[in-house]
C-alpha cells in the first residue's frame, strides 16, 4: 500500500469524483481509520479492513472489495498503512 494523508486522499478523490462530498468523505475516512486501529475485520473473510475502500464503498478488506491480491500501488491512510 502507498501511504497517504486523509487530506491528500480527499483532495485527490474529490478531484476525480466531483460529485463526492469532501466533508462526508473526510468524516467516513476518520471513522474507517478509527475502526481499523480498533482491529475491525471484514465479517466475510476475517481480514483487516481497508480504510480507504471502507470509506468510499463499504467496510471490507482490500481483496474482497477489489478482487485483487496486489495492493502495492493502492492508497491507504498513513496512520493505518501497515503493509
Amino acid at each position: 500500500m502507498v501511504p497517504i494523508s486523509i487530506e491528500a486522499f480527499v483532495n485527490k478523490h474529490c478531484k476525480n469524483n466531483p460529485e463526492e462530498n469532501p466533508n462526508q468523505l473526510r468524516k467516513d475516512l476518520k471513522q474507517a481509520v478509527k475502526d481499523k486501529k480498533n482491529g475491525e475485520t471484514y465479517f466475510n473473510c476475517g481480514q483487516e479492513i481497508w480504510a480507504v475502500g471502507s470509506a468510499v464503498a463499504y467496510q471490507s478488506c482490500f481483496s474482497c472489495l477489489t478482487g485483487e491480491a496486489d495492493s502495492s500501488e493502492d492508497y491507504e491512510i498513513n496512520g493505518v498503512c501497515w503493509s
